[in-house]
């Protein structure tokens, strides 16, 4: 019966469909936990999903590339998600043309900032040059993060980890940060989630509301081009 067992684990740990399927229970055991408590911040299912799944892979031995074989075709489902997100954009257009000129510069001032402190830190920190190149484009979706730190000398694989970590914190934080500041536009409130916390962040937004999101869409997309013309002009300004 044991060794019945373990051909059966075998034969599923190999399987597509077994990470398909951890992903998918990881999410939703991770939002039925949220939910039952009362939507904390500390209990973001993203969070949540993610420690479970490297909780799981490391217990069992499963490496990442056969986990991913099956996990895949949630990911191909990002794309649509984003594109997606333009639907509420669409529907705030009136209410967004209002606010082009105070969208514009708010944008402009968190991608310098998000850009300036992430390396500022890092310097602090006495952390390496690379390193420093790694941080740079963390506020930014990773796809983008990742290709802007390959020109700029930077590690992809570690600037992909900041910004999974950059988004979850500000998932968790930003709207505690907002109301500290009193910050009450949703407008602005939603602008400065997207720019500091990408699609993470995002995703909380619109939580929150259908202009936070929508607002929080466009400064997700925005601040990436901003910071793919910004990033490669102020590394070379400080680091040469």
């Amino acid at each position: 019966m044991t060794g019945d067992l373990h051909s059966i684990w075998v034969y599923l740990a190999a399987s597509p469909l077994m990470g398909l399927t951890a992903t998918l229970l990881a999410y939703q055991g991770a939002h039925w936990l949220w939910r039952r408590g009362h939507m904390s911040p500390f209990l973001n299912p993203v969070m949540i999903s993610v420690m479970t799944i490297g909780g799981f892979l490391t217990a069992t031995g499963i490496d990442y590339r056969t986990y991913f074989d099956g996990a895949q075709f949630v990911h191909f489902l990002l794309g649509p998600a984003t594109v997606a997100l333009a639907i509420p954009l669409y529907r705030q257009l009136r209410l967004l043309m209002r606010s082009l000129t105070a969208v514009l510069v708010g944008l402009l001032a968190g991608s310098v900032t998000a850009i300036l402190t992430a390396m500022g830190c890092g310097w602090a920190l006495g952390a390496s040059e690379q390193t420093i190149r790694s941080l740079a484009p963390k506020s930014v979706t990773a796809p983008i993060a990742m290709g802007l730190s390959e020109t700029v000398g930077g590690l992809p694989s570690l600037t992909a980890a900041l910004v999974v970590l950059t988004g979850l914190v500000g998932s968790v934080i930003g709207v505690w940060v907002l109301d500290g500041l009193k910050v009450r536009d949703e407008r602005a409130r939603g602008l400065a989630i997207g720019t500091a916390a990408h699609g993470i962040g995002t995703a909380r937004a619109i939580q929150m509301g259908e202009v936070t999101g929508a607002f929080s869409g466009l400064a997700m997309g925005l601040n990436g081009v901003a910071t793919a013309i910004l990033l490669p002009l102020l590394v070379r300004w400080l680091l040469g």
